[in-house]
């Protein structure tokens, strides 16, 4: 169900963080990366099972650059470079891009239905509250849809 390995961009890895969740990466994948470019969008002091990867071709970088900010262009250049690996993106336009590429894509929805599927999680419910409480941009609607999903009623 769920990749040992992923790519994380900032955005769910700040999200989590500010919910205080930031170990449900950790319950759902085995592998978590940022890129150096990511890790200076964070800007705090990543868990020590967060590995910082360099991406060796910035020219691949640099073309995704030129439609996408340089965090999601850095974890798409980076998904090339690492074998069977998934990106968390949660920002529309970059995971269009990603599934272009045939790049395996979920967000920071999905990784919270993931760890309620294999047990790690005892509510989604619960998680999406919190989320509520931040400035992180998400609708009503797919809140509910997934609350649905995990088989919990809105």
């Amino acid at each position: 169900m769920h990749n040992a390995v992923v790519i994380s961009d900032s955005s769910c890895v700040i999200l989590f963080t500010k919910i205080d969740e930031l170990d449900i990466l950790r319950l759902v994948y085995d592998h978590i990366y940022v890129t150096q470019e990511i890790a200076r969008e964070i800007g705090n002091a990543l868990p020590e099972w967060v590995e910082v990867k360099e991406v060796h071709n910035k020219a691949l970088q640099s073309s995704f650059e030129e439609t996408l900010d340089i965090g999601e262009a850095s974890a798409l250049a980076l998904a090339f470079e690492i074998p069977d690996c998934a990106v968390i993106l949660d920002d529309m336009k970059a995971r269009k891009s990603a599934e272009k590429l045939k790049i395996r894509v979920t967000g920071s929805i999905g990784i919270i239905l993931i760890a309620k599927k294999l047990g790690k999680i005892p509510s989604v419910k619960a998680v999406f509250e919190q989320i509520r409480k931040t400035n992180f941009r998400i609708s009503d609607r797919i809140i509910n849809e997934a609350i649905k999903a995990a088989d919990e009623s809105p």
